[in-house]
């Protein structure tokens, strides 16, 4: 480690579907978090670690703020509130193709309150004409005076290295909180359940994917395959009809699709086996929340 090694811990926040998830997979290298064109994707906080020779980031991608509407939507508000708390510094993505929403005038209120430096990410640039991006930076310097506005496209990388260098700026000196080849603190198997989640999200339409949670019941190594067992949990059993599709095929389809990526993960060949059971309403029941993995922060 060098003499004057810095690190701090950052926090990415925002609304649902503003590329969150995407921002953090690219400064990661690799897939942690799921993507999905559809909004409120990631449920819990996610942690990725960016080290070089010479700093360490902890970067958290927090679940999209927004007006919950079940038990599981305040756990993930929450969560999403309580990492302002305790970070060095606050990254707050938006979609800089669509108007300021009243729900991003409230989360740069409380980027304010907080008293955290904060760089503004303007997201999805490779969407918008360069003439279009100066009144969007404008109307955004007047919500909030952050420390920097980053205009960037999650998506392709463009813009990634200016943000790192804005959070640099912020960076002390202090320890290396992680291994150099640590990438995230998500163990595999969650990192497996969010990719079978993925892949619903990507698959089902509506309500469905929002309504299901994935355990992972059993992963099993072996020399040359990794076999894992899920069971996929939903709210209602019309719900399951449709996970499971015509003579099976919609699962067959969400099995192969996940395999692949979980493969990909983990470098090693993987035998993945899906069951599909009915919790009802689970999102508003705390022991199931708990008992899925979330609503455990202190």
């Amino acid at each position: 480690m060098t003499k004057n090694f810095r690190s701090g811990f950052v926090s990415i926040v925002g609304m649902p579907n503003v590329g969150k998830s995407t921002l953090l997979n690219k400064l990661a290298g690799q897939k942690i978090a799921i993507i999905s064109e559809k909004p409120q994707t990631t449920r819990n906080k996610i942690l990725a670690v960016y080290t070089t020779d010479e700093e360490q980031i902890i970067f958290t991608d927090t679940p999209g703020i927004h007006k919950p509407h079940n038990k599981l939507g305040e756990y993930m508000v929450n969560a999403a509130n309580e990492s302002m708390k305790d970070t060095d510094v606050l990254v707050m993505v938006v979609d800089a193709t669509r108007p300021i929403q009243d729900m991003d005038r409230t989360i740069a209120k409380s980027v304010a309150a907080a008293n955290i430096p904060c760089i503004l990410v303007l997201n999805k640039v490779d969407l918008m004409k360069k003439e279009e991006l100066l009144p969007v930076i404008a109307d955004y310097s007047n919500i909030c005076d952050f420390d920097a506005i980053v205009p960037l496209s999650a998506k392709s990388g463009d813009g990634v290295e200016i943000l790192l260098e804005e959070i640099r700026q912020h960076l002390v000196e202090g320890p290396r909180f992680y291994d150099e080849d640590t990438v995230t603190d998500q163990p595999e198997r969650q990192i497996a359940a969010e990719i079978i989640r993925e892949k619903m999200l990507w698959l089902l339409d509506k309500e469905v994917p929002h309504g299901i949670a994935i355990e992972i019941t059993k992963m099993q190594e072996k020399q040359k395959v990794t076999n894992i067992y899920a069971t996929i949990f939903c709210e209602k059993a019309t719900h399951k009809g449709i996970i499971i599709g015509k003579n099976g095929e919609m699962l067959k389809k969400i099995g192969s699709m996940a395999r692949k990526d979980i493969e990909d993960m983990l470098c090693k060949q993987v035998y993945l086996e899906l069951w599909v059971k009915v919790k009802n309403d689970w999102r508003n029941s705390d022991f199931m929340i708990k008992n899925f993995g979330f609503g455990n922060e202190e």
